[in-house]
Protein backbone atom coordinates (compact mmCIF):
# COMPACT_ATOMS: atom_id res chain seq x y z
CA UNK A 1 0.00 0.00 0.00
CA UNK A 2 2.83 2.41 0.83
CA UNK A 3 4.40 1.65 -2.55
CA UNK A 4 1.17 2.51 -4.39
CA UNK A 5 0.79 5.72 -2.40
CA UNK A 6 4.37 6.70 -3.23
CA UNK A 7 3.79 5.84 -6.90
CA UNK A 8 0.74 8.10 -7.07
CA UNK A 9 2.09 11.03 -5.04
CA UNK A 10 5.53 11.09 -6.71
CA UNK A 11 4.40 11.27 -10.33
CA UNK A 12 4.43 15.11 -10.67
CA UNK A 13 8.04 15.27 -9.47
CA UNK A 14 9.20 12.27 -11.46
CA UNK A 15 7.36 13.41 -14.59
CA UNK A 16 9.22 16.71 -14.40
CA UNK A 17 12.49 14.79 -14.11
CA UNK A 18 11.47 12.55 -17.00
CA UNK A 19 11.01 15.60 -19.25
CA UNK A 20 14.56 16.68 -18.47
CA UNK A 21 15.83 13.15 -19.14
CA UNK A 22 14.08 12.95 -22.52
CA UNK A 23 15.35 16.41 -23.53
CA UNK A 24 18.87 15.45 -22.48
CA UNK A 25 18.61 12.22 -24.47
CA UNK A 26 17.38 14.02 -27.58
CA UNK A 27 20.10 16.66 -27.44
CA UNK A 28 22.75 14.01 -26.80
CA UNK A 29 21.71 12.05 -29.86
CA UNK A 30 21.42 15.19 -32.00
CA UNK A 31 24.86 16.57 -31.18
CA UNK A 32 26.54 13.16 -31.14
CA UNK A 33 25.35 12.55 -34.71
CA UNK A 34 26.95 15.84 -35.80
CA UNK A 35 30.18 15.10 -33.94
CA UNK A 36 30.28 11.53 -35.25
CA UNK A 37 29.84 12.67 -38.85
CA UNK A 38 32.78 15.05 -38.44
CA UNK A 39 34.94 12.35 -36.82
CA UNK A 40 34.14 9.81 -39.55
CA UNK A 41 34.97 12.38 -42.23
CA UNK A 42 38.31 13.09 -40.53
CA UNK A 43 38.97 9.37 -40.11
CA UNK A 44 38.42 8.78 -43.84
CA UNK A 45 40.47 11.81 -44.83
CA UNK A 46 43.66 11.31 -46.82
CA UNK A 47 45.31 13.97 -44.67
CA UNK A 48 47.25 11.97 -42.11
CA UNK A 49 46.94 14.58 -39.35
CA UNK A 50 43.11 14.55 -39.61
CA UNK A 51 42.97 10.77 -39.60
CA UNK A 52 45.34 10.59 -36.62
CA UNK A 53 43.26 13.11 -34.67
CA UNK A 54 40.09 11.06 -35.25
CA UNK A 55 41.86 7.88 -34.15
CA UNK A 56 43.09 9.49 -30.94
CA UNK A 57 39.68 11.03 -30.26
CA UNK A 58 37.92 7.67 -30.57
CA UNK A 59 40.53 5.90 -28.44
CA UNK A 60 40.33 8.47 -25.65
CA UNK A 61 36.54 8.76 -25.56
CA UNK A 62 36.02 4.99 -25.61
CA UNK A 63 38.77 4.38 -23.08
CA UNK A 64 37.62 6.86 -20.42
CA UNK A 65 34.61 5.94 -18.22
CA UNK A 66 31.57 8.11 -18.85
CA UNK A 67 31.46 9.44 -15.29
CA UNK A 68 35.14 10.47 -15.44
CA UNK A 69 34.65 12.13 -18.83
CA UNK A 70 31.60 14.00 -17.53
CA UNK A 71 33.48 15.26 -14.47
CA UNK A 72 36.47 16.38 -16.53
CA UNK A 73 34.26 18.27 -18.99
CA UNK A 74 32.00 19.76 -16.29
CA UNK A 75 34.71 21.03 -13.95
CA UNK A 76 36.99 21.91 -16.87
CA UNK A 77 34.33 24.04 -18.57
CA UNK A 78 33.12 25.65 -15.35
CA UNK A 79 36.67 26.76 -14.53
CA UNK A 80 36.80 28.67 -17.84
CA UNK A 81 33.24 29.55 -18.84
CA UNK A 82 30.17 29.81 -16.60
CA UNK A 83 27.74 27.12 -17.77
CA UNK A 84 24.95 25.28 -16.01
CA UNK A 85 25.06 21.59 -15.18
CA UNK A 86 22.55 20.67 -17.90
CA UNK A 87 24.71 22.22 -20.64
CA UNK A 88 27.82 20.48 -19.31
CA UNK A 89 25.95 17.17 -19.18
CA UNK A 90 24.77 17.60 -22.76
CA UNK A 91 28.33 18.22 -23.93
CA UNK A 92 29.77 15.33 -21.94
CA UNK A 93 27.13 12.81 -22.99
CA UNK A 94 27.32 13.96 -26.62
CA UNK A 95 31.09 13.53 -26.72
CA UNK A 96 30.79 10.07 -25.15
CA UNK A 97 27.99 8.96 -27.48
CA UNK A 98 29.69 10.37 -30.60
CA UNK A 99 32.43 7.73 -30.44
CA UNK A 100 29.83 4.96 -30.70
CA UNK A 101 27.71 6.75 -33.28
CA UNK A 102 30.87 7.13 -35.37
CA UNK A 103 31.24 3.35 -35.31
CA UNK A 104 27.62 3.03 -36.45
CA UNK A 105 28.32 5.38 -39.36
CA UNK A 106 31.49 3.46 -40.24
CA UNK A 107 29.57 0.17 -40.28
CA UNK A 108 26.88 1.70 -42.47
CA UNK A 109 29.44 3.00 -44.97
CA UNK A 110 31.27 -0.33 -45.03
CA UNK A 111 28.00 -2.16 -45.73
CA UNK A 112 27.89 -0.56 -49.19
CA UNK A 113 29.82 -2.65 -51.72
CA UNK A 114 33.07 -1.02 -52.76
CA UNK A 115 32.29 -1.76 -56.39
CA UNK A 116 29.48 0.78 -56.33
CA UNK A 117 31.83 3.43 -55.05
CA UNK A 118 34.40 2.61 -57.71
CA UNK A 119 31.74 2.68 -60.43
CA UNK A 120 30.52 6.08 -59.27
CA UNK A 121 34.04 7.48 -59.23
CA UNK A 122 34.70 6.09 -62.70
CA UNK A 123 31.66 8.01 -63.95
CA UNK A 124 33.33 11.21 -62.80
CA UNK A 125 31.50 11.74 -59.50
CA UNK A 126 33.48 13.39 -56.73
CA UNK A 127 34.04 11.67 -53.38
CA UNK A 128 31.47 13.95 -51.75
CA UNK A 129 28.87 13.34 -54.46
CA UNK A 130 29.47 9.58 -54.28
CA UNK A 131 28.98 9.65 -50.53
CA UNK A 132 25.78 11.70 -50.73
CA UNK A 133 24.12 10.09 -53.75
CA UNK A 134 25.32 6.49 -53.63
CA UNK A 135 26.65 5.50 -50.22
CA UNK A 136 24.43 7.44 -47.78
CA UNK A 137 21.01 6.23 -49.05
CA UNK A 138 22.11 2.59 -48.80
CA UNK A 139 23.95 3.02 -45.51
CA UNK A 140 20.79 4.38 -43.89
CA UNK A 141 19.37 0.83 -43.76
CA UNK A 142 22.12 -0.05 -41.30
CA UNK A 143 22.50 3.30 -39.58
CA UNK A 144 18.91 4.22 -38.65
CA UNK A 145 17.99 1.10 -36.61
CA UNK A 146 21.36 1.24 -34.84
CA UNK A 147 20.82 4.92 -34.00
CA UNK A 148 17.49 4.07 -32.38
CA UNK A 149 19.30 1.51 -30.21
CA UNK A 150 21.93 4.14 -29.37
CA UNK A 151 19.12 6.45 -28.26
CA UNK A 152 18.08 3.80 -25.72
CA UNK A 153 21.64 3.61 -24.43
CA UNK A 154 21.82 7.41 -24.20
CA UNK A 155 18.58 7.46 -22.22
CA UNK A 156 20.03 5.12 -19.60
CA UNK A 157 23.40 6.90 -19.63
CA UNK A 158 21.65 10.19 -18.86
CA UNK A 159 21.22 9.05 -15.23
CA UNK A 160 24.93 9.78 -14.77
CA UNK A 161 24.10 13.48 -15.14
CA UNK A 162 22.69 13.34 -11.61
CA UNK A 163 26.29 13.27 -10.34
CA UNK A 164 26.71 16.87 -11.49
CA UNK A 165 23.32 17.90 -10.04
CA UNK A 166 21.22 17.84 -13.23
CA UNK A 167 17.63 17.54 -12.02
CA UNK A 168 16.72 14.66 -14.31
CA UNK A 169 14.68 11.53 -13.55
CA UNK A 170 17.21 9.71 -11.37
CA UNK A 171 18.09 12.85 -9.41
CA UNK A 172 14.38 13.40 -8.75
CA UNK A 173 14.16 9.89 -7.30
CA UNK A 174 17.23 10.56 -5.16
CA UNK A 175 15.66 13.67 -3.69
CA UNK A 176 12.39 11.91 -2.95
CA UNK A 177 14.17 9.01 -1.27
CA UNK A 178 16.26 11.41 0.84
CA UNK A 179 13.17 13.39 1.90
CA UNK A 180 11.12 10.33 2.85
CA UNK A 181 13.87 7.92 3.95
CA UNK A 182 12.44 5.32 1.56
CA UNK A 183 15.24 4.73 -0.97
CA UNK A 184 14.07 1.25 -2.01
CA UNK A 185 10.56 2.48 -2.77
CA UNK A 186 11.56 5.41 -4.95
CA UNK A 187 14.41 3.65 -6.73
CA UNK A 188 11.97 0.86 -7.59
CA UNK A 189 9.47 3.42 -8.87
CA UNK A 190 12.04 5.24 -10.99
CA UNK A 191 13.14 1.88 -12.41
CA UNK A 192 9.56 1.38 -13.61
CA UNK A 193 9.70 4.77 -15.34
CA UNK A 194 12.91 3.84 -17.13
CA UNK A 195 11.52 0.42 -18.00
CA UNK A 196 8.37 1.95 -19.50
CA UNK A 197 10.27 4.47 -21.65
CA UNK A 198 12.85 1.90 -22.77
CA UNK A 199 10.00 -0.49 -23.60
CA UNK A 200 8.40 2.09 -25.90
CA UNK A 201 11.75 2.88 -27.53
CA UNK A 202 12.54 -0.82 -27.98
CA UNK A 203 9.17 -1.30 -29.68
CA UNK A 204 9.86 1.62 -32.02
CA UNK A 205 13.34 0.23 -32.69
CA UNK A 206 11.83 -3.08 -33.75
CA UNK A 207 9.37 -1.34 -36.06
CA UNK A 208 12.14 0.71 -37.66
CA UNK A 209 14.34 -2.35 -38.12
CA UNK A 210 11.52 -4.35 -39.75
CA UNK A 211 10.75 -1.40 -42.05
CA UNK A 212 14.29 -1.21 -43.35
CA UNK A 213 14.53 -5.00 -43.71
CA UNK A 214 11.46 -4.91 -45.96
CA UNK A 215 12.99 -2.14 -48.04
CA UNK A 216 16.23 -4.11 -48.28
Amino acid sequence: MEFLDALVTSWPTLLKGLRVTLLLTFLTLFFSVILAAIIVALKMSKVRAFSAFATVYLAVVRGVPLIALLFVIYFGIVSIVKVDAFTAATIGLSVHSSAYVAEIFRSGINSVHSGQVEASRSLGMSRAATMIRVVAPQALRVVIPALVNQAIISLKDSAVASFITVDELFMSAQRLSAATFQPLTYYAIVSLYYLAVVGVMTYLSGRVERYFKKRG
